[in-house]
């Protein structure tokens, strides 16, 4: 099997590599994936200079998003930032895909409220096998929307064009949101699943000798060893528990650090280096911040 790393900086490289008409719009463009052809054999690693909203469904292949793989046997929508890594890889047989497949450049939300809020929207982070799986009254629902983007993309290009885009892209993104919440709260078994495998991953960061070792547990830490992406595990987390994954890790310390500072006769220094502070500076402020006293008050009180 043949390997190609290919780096696309522009959407119009995209089409080019693609075998496609030139885009509409040089920041911009809406593509239907059955235009799409990738032949056996094909192994293609890719990063895009762009945003990339995949609405796919009757996927033939493998892809994967860095290491991990996915397969997209129905109605899926998978976001990708700019700069981040996939794969292709179509090992028997040509890569057959429906759907829609939208790529903006960040230059096309300059000077609009999007380019701001577009980091709200942390599912362009998560991985391929992150995916939401869409219902056919949702997929209904997003695929008018693609459909209306894709007739405004194909009108002659004015005043209006980019706000008209804008618009149904922002819509595309808060049903995605929508959707998303529910997708947490709907598969209970596989995110409960996450859940406990999470507890247990940090209460084993939170060993004296781990922390000693590889100091304070961070949220990236934990979602590598969790194989899942850190903005994923805090939404997760955030819809089942309430509390975000940092808040977690913060819950424990200061846990940990009221047993030491109520049993042992170790200083306040010694404790934050166990801990794996750093700086004990840092240890005081965070147990200050979660406890409303300083690790000293809190032995007095007490004792």
């Amino acid at each position: 099997m043949s390997k190609h790393i290919v780096h696309i900086h522009s959407i119009n490289e995209y089409h080019k590599i693609n075998n496609l008409a030139s885009p509409q719009h040089p920041l911009v463009s809406v593509i239907n994936f059955e235009d799409i052809k990738h032949k056996t054999g094909t192994s293609i690693h890719v990063t895009h200079g762009f945003y990339c909203i995949a609405l796919k469904r009757l996927y033939e292949g493998k892809m994967k998003y860095g290491q991990q793989e996915y397969d997209f046997d129905e109605g899926v929508l998978a976001f990708v930032a700019p700069n981040q890594v996939m794969a292709i890889e179509v090992e028997n047989n040509e890569l057959n895909h429906s759907g829609w497949l939208l790529l903006f450049h960040p230059d096309f939300l300059w000077n609009t409220a999007l380019a701001k809020k577009i980091k709200n929207y942390d599912f362009f982070d998560y991985q391929l096998n992150e995916a939401l799986h869409l219902s056919e009254k949702e997929e209904k629902m997003l695929i008018r929307i693609m459909e209306d983007i894709f007739q405004e993309y194909n009108s002659n290009i004015d005043n209006f064009s980019q706000d008209v885009i804008i618009s149904h892209l922002e819509l595309l993104l808060t049903y995605s949101k929508r959707f998303y919440q529910r997708q947490f709260i709907t598969r209970k078994k596989a995110n409960h699943t996450i859940l406990d495998q999470f507890e247990c991953t940090l209460n084993d960061l939170l060993r004296d000798e781990m922390l000693k070792r590889n100091g304070l547990p961070t949220v990236e830490k934990i979602a590598n060893r969790l194989n899942v992406s850190p903005n994923y595990l805090t939404r997760l987390l955030k819809t089942i528990t309430g509390k975000s994954t940092q808040s977690f890790i913060h819950e424990k310390i200061i846990k940990l650090a009221k047993e030491k500072l109520s049993t042992t006769g170790l200083s306040v220094n010694e404790i934050a280096y166990e801990l794996g502070f750093e700086h004990p500076q840092s240890f005081g402020k965070l147990f200050k911040q979660k406890t409303a006293m300083t690790p000293l008050e809190f032995r007095k009180s007490f004792n």
